[in-house]
């Protein structure tokens, strides 16, 4: 189970990217595709076309981290997008249903109660 503090934001690349970019190229996809600051410390996640690889590229403070994985059997199923989306964002729960190889769409989810702070007006 991967564990990352709530501020962490996922974000996947739904381009098929190429499994020998190395950090420098997938942080420009990160910048380029995705929009993003690639030293913000959140996620990004990266298939190639057959589906069956994956990297993650994240900043911890003081350099780039990869992490790599190949499935042996099967492929990662992304959650449904449109064809002219670049990204999607999903929560860490999400991530690890489709790192395990398990379809999203077959998925149901349960109402849970997510607290939203208030605004507090002065007088």
């Amino acid at each position: 189970m991967l564990s990352f503090p709530p501020a962490v934001r996922i974000f996947v690349c739904t381009h098929l990217t190429d499994m020998r970019y190395g950090f420098d190229r997938l942080a420009l996809l990160a910048q380029t595709v995705l929009k993003q600051y690639p030293l913000s410390g959140h996620l990004f996640v990266f298939f190639n076309r057959r589906g069956d690889r994956c990297k993650i590229l994240f900043w911890d403070r003081s350099g780039f981290c990869l992490c790599y994985k190949r499935l042996e059997q099967g492929v990662f199923r992304l959650p449904r997008h449109s064809a002219d989306t670049n990204s999607l964002e999903v929560n860490i729960a999400e991530l690890s249903l489709i790192l395990e190889g398990i379809d999203l769409g077959s998925v149901k989810r349960h109402k849970r109660y997510v607290h939203v702070p208030s605004q507090v007006t002065s007088r």
